[in-house]
């Protein structure tokens, strides 16, 4: 049994090789500390600072409660925490979270495995409900929205952006404040969250009626977006690469010549002198100033690539290293990965090294009149993921890996906001909670181009969301793979745009097969590049059907920036899963490839090839199907259809949206 004390604002509990405490973090939340180091960290990395709550402490013969609000803990002397709710209006607790250990006769709630030094693998484990649902960790992409009976990996990869909240059915949300490489398992017979190195067990729970109400806490607790720049609610147009400043202009020249609206163009990789150069290469990038004042003339703004990479040949390179800017190997040859040459990673949890990245880029973009960047290789990108054999300037990367990207997105948002900058917004290929607050725009990363990617995007796209990340988009078509003459691969990037439309983003990308008889325009340096993508590359049919997809987006645009602002506001974003709205409809948290776009827009995207029709579930109310304008009254499933042409859609009676359509 260990000792239990209190104090105006915090339970505490202490024995053999622990140290535990309870405090109020804003209303209705609670955070859980714990070490064996007999101290507890006090550095908040990515949390913001809450007023102070009135909260009641208590102290029992065997245990002790903290109440705050409508959540109440109690620890007990053997370790053991309970937590409860109180609905609004009621006197009554309900236990909504308990802890278990992970052995019938173990007296260890919390357990620890030295790491060496003062770090540890550390677990704590709670009782599963077999009732219970689970929405949130980030952008797994495994082709669940539902989490429960699922482990994950808490790291980051290319396609996999690892963000530990979940929101529960119970309604609470539960936020494992570590950033460290780690494990979340969800399944039947616990909850059990792993640090794989780490100084302590540090955790959140929050409480509310709603799944709004959570959520917004949530938004409290890590950061609220900046105001949403309304370009970035157009049609955004990419590919795998424009190799030269005339290829690039002479595709904006065309979408302009053909009257289709664009609101921003995307610059590539290897545009670049070398990897850690951060500069145009001038043979084929001439006058960026020229260029993105010829764009801005057509009303599209220019996005560029910005990798956290350097190569050995780089001018910048021996600079950075011998300053411990870039991150280093623990044991072994240098090097991350091996990418058209030795590539190594700028340490971005280094302040010297964000500060000084930021100079080059500010002197060799932001000067040329590159506003708008595109982070790409965010997690970082290591092959192979061994986090342990890295070292950052904090200490040994296995326990900071989370925060990589985090503070990469932060270096250009303090950059830019330094330049007296309004509308910011990167491209980033990973986040961490809190990436939202430095405008970051999530995307989720190099997809083939199947059905089977599109139809696990949609569940992706919903748990970001539910991770709070407003900002999130897809590579309408998929990444790898596009055989543009191929019909698969165009009826694929139909269904895909129809369903980037009512994504926060609307964005077209990809790394195309290149056609027979195409003809390389600038020989020699086209092995990283793919075929064209742009909306007339897929044939006549589709370019009609894609041209009105994106004047369609073009009227939803006030709509959008409407959410974007609520988002803004309250942390939710516009594309939302049915239970947000109908938190007491069971139904709604069994819907895991239909969703809505704000609050009037129902939108079942067909996410099988040769697919014309599928079930939708509707909700209370009255529905407008968009195609045959028929009226349904909710509650139920109905059968809906819709050819190529065509997409699957539903307004609220009355809506004012419906119009659009």
């Amino acid at each position: 049994m260990g000792y239990l004390t209190i104090t105006e604002n915090s339970i505490q509990y202490e024995r053999r090789n622990e140290l535990a405490r309870i405090t109020a973090f804003g209303g209705d939340v609670l955070r859980f500390q714990s070490s064996p180091n007999g101290y507890l960290e006090e550095e908040d990395w990515v949390l913001l600072p809450q007023p102070e709550v009135s909260v009641v402490t208590f102290i029992g013969e065997h245990s002790a409660m903290i109440t705050n609000g409508r959540i109440r803990a109690e620890m007990f002397d053997n370790g053991k925490v309970v937590y409860s709710r109180r609905d609004a209006g009621s006197d009554r607790y309900e236990v909504m979270l308990e802890e278990m250990t992970e052995y019938a006769f173990d007296a260890f709630y919390r357990t620890y495995r030295t790491k060496g030094s003062n770090t540890h693998l550390a677990n704590v484990i709670f009782k599963p409900d077999e009732r219970e649902h689970f929405y949130g960790l980030g952008g797994e992409h495994n082709g669940c929205f539902d989490m429960k009976g699922s482990t994950s990996e808490l790291q980051h990869r290319n396609t996999k952006t690892s963000i530990p909240f979940v929101y529960s059915s119970r309604r609470y949300g539960f936020l494992w404040n570590n950033p460290s490489v780690g494990r979340c398992e969800l399944t039947n017979n616990h909850s059990k969250w792993t640090a794989y190195c780490t100084k302590q067990v540090d955790y959140l729970v929050i409480t509310g009626d709603t799944p709004s109400q959570i959520m917004g806490k949530y938004a409290d607790l890590t950061g609220h977006t900046p105001e949403f720049p309304y370009f970035a609610s157009g049609f955004w147009q990419s590919k795998l690469r424009y190799e030269s400043q005339e290829d690039l202009l002479t595709v904006a020249r065309e979408y302009k010549k053909r009257n289709i609206p664009v609101s921003a163009i995307v610059i590539d990789y290897f545009h670049w002198t070398e990897q850690g150069d951060f500069k145009f290469d001038p043979e084929y990038w001439p006058d960026p100033e020229g260029m993105v004042k010829e764009l801005e003339e057509m009303g599209i703004r220019l996005m560029v690539s910005i990798w956290p990479t350097s190569n050995p040949k780089s001018e910048n390179y021996r600079y950075m290293d011998d300053r411990n800017m870039i991150l280093r190997t623990e044991n072994g040859v240098y090097g991350m990965q091996d990418f058209y040459g030795q590539q190594d990673y700028i340490d971005t949890l280094n302040p010297r090294a964000r500060e000084h990245m930021w100079k080059l880029v500010r002197k060799n973009y932001y000067e040329r009149g590159i506003h708008y960047f595109w982070l790409d290789e965010a997690e970082p990108g290591l092959i192979p993921n061994h986090y342990d054999n890295i070292r950052c300037c904090r200490g040994n990367f296995e326990e900071y890996a989370l925060l990589y990207p985090y503070f990469y997105e932060k270096m250009f948002y303090d950059g830019l906001m330094a330049e007296g900058e309004k509308d910011i917004i990167t491209l980033a290929r990973a986040g961490y909670m809190g990436s939202q607050r430095y405008g970051a725009l999530i995307w989720s990363g190099d997809l083939p181009s199947t059905f089977e990617a599109l139809a696990k995007s949609v569940r992706t796209g919903l748990a970001m969301s539910m991770s709070g990340i407003p900002w999130w988009t897809t590579d309408i078509g998929g990444f790898w793979g596009g055989d543009i003459e191929s019909e698969e691969f165009r009826e694929l990037v139909v269904r895909w745009f129809q369903f980037g439309v009512f994504c926060p983003v609307t964005r077209l990308h990809g790394v195309r097969v290149k056609p027979k008889g195409h003809i390389d325009r600038h020989p020699g340096i086209n092995e990283m590049s793919g075929g064209d993508n742009e909306i007339w590359s897929f044939g006549e049919r589709d370019y009609s059907i894609l041209k009105d997809l994106i004047d369609l987006r073009e009227r939803l645009r006030p709509y959008v920036m409407d959410y974007m602002k609520e988002a803004e506001e309250t942390g939710i974003s516009i594309m939302r899963p049915l239970f947000m709205e109908f938190p007491d409809d069971g139904n709604c948290y069994q819907q895991e490839d239909e969703y809505l776009f704000g609050q009037d827009i129902l939108f079942a995207p067909i996410t099988v090839q040769g697919q014309t029709e599928r079930e939708v579930y509707l909700p209370e109310g009255r529905w407008v199907n968009v195609n045959d304008r028929t009226v349904t009254e909710g509650g139920c499933t109905v059968r809906a259809a819709a050819e190529l042409d065509q997409f699957i859609a539903y307004v609220r009676e009355g809506a004012e949206v419906l119009e659009v359509f």
